[in-house]
C-alpha cells in the first residue's frame, strides 16, 4: 500500500466556489476509485485559494481481481427453433468476447437467461491512476467554470501546476499544456519559484515552510483565534459571523489578524450600516464592547506574515473611511426628506411588469393589511395602513440603493427619525421577516400581519400570472415566503383561514390579466402553503402518515391542522388508538363506495343496528361542541367509545343482505361512522 497526493494547482478560485470543491474531489475520487476496485484506508482534501488537494492514504498497488456476470438475451431468443444459436445469441457471445459454448444458462425471476461470465485480472494501480485523476479534475462541479489560452477543458480558474505522486512515484498525468511532476509552488509572495518534492511527507513540510497552511480546518481556527485575541486587545469582543469566517478562510493561505480604526464620527450612523459596510465590502470583522456597543475600529485578516503591519493597516483604515465617508453622506441626505416624501416616488417605480409600480404593490398591501388585521384581530387598521403605506418608502433612499439588504432596516430608522409611532417602525423592519429559513420572526403584532400581509400579496401575484416554482428554480423566492406564512402562524399561533386571505389578496389585484382565476390561484397557493407546512412538521419529528391524515381533509388552517397533528400524533400511542382504528376501518371498508349517508330509522330490525345507528347520531351531537372547541383528544375518545356497538353490529347482522332498503340503511350507518371519524382525520392514512 501506498499514499496518493494529487495537488492542483491553479490561479486563485473564488471563495465561494471552496467549500463544494474541496468536498467533491475527496467523493468523485471514492466513487472513482471504488468503480475501479481500488481499495483505501482513507481520503482526505485540503483547499487554499491557489490549490485543491487530494490525499489518499494506503491505496492498495493492485487493482482486485472480479468475476464479472453480464446478462444477455433471453434462451427462447438466443437459440432458434432447431436450437441453434440466433443471431442474437451469437451477437451476445461476441460483444462480450467469448464463445458462444462457454455462455452460461441461468434462471431469473422464472426466466432463462443467457449470462457471459469473465474473470478480469487485476492491474497496477500506477497504470490507472493517470485515467482516474483525469477523470477526477474535470468532473469537479463549479458555478461557473473558463477555458483559457486556446484550451478546450473548463475550470473555475486557469490549471497552472499539477503535483502527482504515488509514494513517491510520480504519477504521469497532463492536462492541456500542464504535465504533472514533484514540485509545487508556495505563498504567492512570501515564496518563489518551484519547490520539489521527494515524498508525500515532504510536501506537507515544504508548504509550512513557505506560508502556506493546507489544511482549512486548521487555518478557520487559526483564523478565529487570532481574531479573538486581536478583539480582546482592545476590550472588546468581535462578531460571530461563520459566513464572513468561512468566506476568509478561503481568501488566505498564510493568515494574519490586524485591528484598525476609524473616527468615532462614523458612529452616528445605525450600526447595521457600519457593519454591513466593513462585511459585505471589505471582508472585516466589527467589533463591540462588553455592553454590545459597536466599537470604532475592525478586524482585518492579511493573506501574509506580520511583516509591515503598520503600513497594511494604514492602508486598510484609508479604504474604510472612504466607505463610512459615503454612508454617512448617505445617512445625513436621506434624514433630510421624510419616509412620505419617498414614497411619493413610488407610482415611477416598477414592481413587476404585469403587476404594476410600487405604488400599485403598496395599494394592495394597505387593503390587504387592514382585511388581515380585522380577520385575525391582531391590530388596528389605522397602524396597519400606516406602516403598509411607508414599508417599501426606504427602497427610495440613497442608503438602500447602495446597500439593498439593509431594506426594512433603513426604514426603521427614517420612521423613528422622522416620529412615527414606535409599532409602525418596528413593522417597517418586520415585515421582511424571516429573512431567511430559521431566521427571525415579527414580534409585533403589526409587524406580524404586514409581514403576511407581503406573502400572501407576492404568493398570490405570482401564481396568478403562472409564475411558480419549478425544480430548483425560484426567483421570487416564493417558497422561503410560503414557510415565512407557516413560521408566523405556528410560532404566533394565529386563527387564519389561509384560502380567505388568498382570496382576499387575488381581488386587489386590479387591472392585471392573471392566467388563473380567482379560486383556482387560492386554492393552489393555499397547497402550496401546506407543502411547506408538511415539510416543516416533518423537521420536528412528526410522523409522515399522521401528517398526511390530517391533509387529507383539506384544511385552511394552519393552526389548526398542527392541533390535530400533534393530538393525532400522542393518541397513536393511547390503548384507546386501536379501538379507534377497528371503528375506523370496519366502517369504511363496507362503505367506502357507498355515498349516501341517509338512514332510514324504521327499516332497522337488529337491536345491534339500533344501538349503532343511536350511539352515532349520539357521538355526532358530542363532537360538535368538542371539534368547536378543538378538544381532539376527546374526540378522539368519543368515536373510540364506538368500538362495543360496532363489534356487536357486526356480529349479529350481515350487511349485504338481498333486501335493498336494509342493505341501504346498513351501509348508510357505517357511512355516517366513517365520515364522523373523518371530521377530526383520515385515519386510512395511518400507518400501524
Amino acid at each position: 500500500m501506498r499514499d496518493l497526493l494529487l495537488e492542483i494547482g491553479v490561479e486563485e478560485i473564488p471563495s465561494a466556489y471552496m467549500p463544494a470543491a474541496v468536498q467533491s474531489i475527496k467523493e468523485l475520487a471514492a466513487q472513482k476509485l471504488g468503480e475501479a476496485r481500488l481499495s483505501y484506508k482513507e481520503i482526505n482534501s485540503y483547499g487554499t485559494p491557489r490549490r485543491l488537494v487530494l490525499l489518499v492514504k494506503g491505496l492498495a498497488e493492485r487493482q482486485e481481481d472480479a468475476v464479472i456476470e453480464n446478462r444477455g438475451p433471453k434462451k427462447n431468443i438466443a437459440f432458434d427453433k432447431e436450437g441453434h444459436p440466433s443471431k442474437a445469441g451469437l451477437g451476445f457471445a461476441r460483444a462480450q468476447g467469448v464463445e458462444f459454448p462457454d455462455l452460461l444458462i441461468r434462471e431469473v425471476d422464472g426466466v432463462e437467461y443467457l449470462f457471459a461470465v469473465k474473470k478480469a485480472t487485476g492491474q497496477e494501480s500506477r497504470d490507472l491512476l493517470p485515467e482516474i485523476l483525469h477523470s477526477v479534475i474535470n468532473s469537479i462541479p463549479f458555478p461557473k467554470s473558463m477555458r483559457w489560452a486556446y484550451f478546450s477543458t473548463r475550470f473555475a480558474r486557469p490549471i497552472r501546476w499539477l503535483l502527482t505522486l504515488f509514494g513517491e512515484q510520480i504519477v504521469p498525468l497532463a492536462v492541456e499544456n500542464v504535465a504533472s511532476g514533484n514540485f509545487t509552488w508556495g505563498h504567492r509572495f512570501l515564496s518563489s519559484g518551484p519547490l520539489p518534492v521527494d515524498s508525500i511527507t515532504a510536501y506537507f513540510e515544504v508548504l509550512e515552510k513557505n506560508y502556506v497552511i493546507l489544511d482549512q480546518d486548521q487555518r478557520r481556527e487559526m483564523i478565529w483565534q487570532q481574531v479573538q485575541k486581536v478583539a480582546a486587545a482592545q476590550g472588546g469582543q468581535a462578531m460571530e459571523n461563520d459566513e464572513l469566517l468561512e468566506e476568509i478562510n478561503y481568501l488566505v493561505e498564510y493568515p494574519t489578524a490586524f485591528f484598525g480604526s476609524f473616527s468615532p464620527s462614523y458612529l452616528e450612523v445605525p450600526p447595521e450600516v457600519l457593519t454591513t459596510s466593513m462585511i459585505e465590502h471589505q471582508r472585516y470583522f466589527p467589533v463591540f464592547d462588553p455592553q454590545g456597543k459597536l466599537l470604532s475600529g475592525f478586524i482585518g485578516v492579511r493573506n501574509g506574515t506580520d511583516y509591515s503591519l503598520d503600513q497594511v493597516r494604514s492602508g486598510n483604515e484609508r479604504v474604510i473611511k472612504a466607505r463610512l465617508e459615503d454612508a454617512l453622506f448617505f445617512w445625513k441626505e436621506d434624514t433630510k426628506k421624510s419616509l412620505d416624501d419617498m414614497a411619493a416616488g413610488f407610482k415611477d417605480v416598477l414592481f413587476h411588469e404585469r403587476l404594476g409600480s410600487l405604488q400599485d404593490k403598496v395599494d394592495r398591501l394597505k387593503k390587504l393589511a387592514v382585511f388581515l388585521g380585522k380577520a385575525s384581530g391582531l391590530s388596528d387598521a389605522g397602524r396597519l395602513e400606516r406602516a403598509a403605506a411607508l414599508c417599501k418608502a426606504d427602497l427610495l433612499s440613497s442608503m438602500v440603493y447602495e446597500f439593498p439588504e439593509l431594506q426594512g432596516v433603513m426604514g426603521r430608522y427614517y420612521a423613528l427619525v422622522g416620529g412615527e409611532d414606535q409599532e409602525v417602525s418596528q413593522a417597517i423592519l418586520e415585515h421582511y421577516l424571516p429573512r431567511y429559513a430559521g431566521g427571525g420572526l415579527p414580534v409585533t403584532t403589526t409587524g406580524m400581519v404586514l409581514s403576511l400581509t407581503e406573502k400572501f400579496d407576492n404568493l398570490v401575484g405570482c401564481f396568478a400570472i403562472g409564475i411558480k416554482p419549478t425544480g430548483s428554480q425560484d426567483p421570487y423566492a416564493l417558497r422561503r415566503q410560503a414557510l415565512g406564512i407557516v413560521n408566523i402562524v405556528l410560532e404566533r399561533s394565529l386563527d387564519i383561514d389561509i384560502e380567505e386571505c388568498c382570496l382576499a389578496a387575488y381581488d386587489n389585484f386590479e387591472g392585471i390579466k392573471p392566467e388563473n382565476g380567482r379560486e383556482d390561484t387560492a386554492r393552489e397557493v393555499l397547497d402550496f402553503i401546506l407543502q411547506r407546512l408538511r415539510g416543516v412538521l416533518l423537521e420536528r419529528g412528526y410522523s409522515y402518515d399522521v401528517i398526511d391524515a390530517v391533509l387529507q381533509l383539506a384544511p385552511r388552517d394552519l393552526k389548526d391542522v398542527y392541533q390535530r397533528v400533534e393530538c393525532l400524533q400522542t393518541f397513536k400511542q393511547d390503548l384507546l388508538f386501536e379501538d379507534l382504528m377497528v371503528v375506523f376501518n370496519r366502517s369504511n371498508n363496507l362503505s367506502r363506495k357507498w355515498e349516501q349517508d341517509r338512514v332510514e330509522e324504521s327499516i332497522l330490525q337488529d337491536p345491534s343496528e339500533i344501538a349503532l345507528y343511536q350511539a352515532v347520531q349520539d357521538t355526532g351531537k358530542a363532537l360538535q361542541p368538542l371539534l368547536k372547541a378543538r378538544d381532539y383528544n376527546e374526540a378522539l375518545k368519543q368515536l373510540a367509545a364506538l368500538r362495543p356497538a360496532i363489534d356487536n353490529f357486526f356480529g349479529a347482522v350481515m350487511v349485504m343482505v338481498e333486501d335493498e332498503q336494509l342493505k341501504a340503511a346498513r351501509l348508510g350507518i357505517l357511512r355516517k361512522t366513517t365520515l364522523l371519524c373523518k371530521l377530526v382525520a383520515d385515519f386510512g392514512r395511518l400507518v400501524y
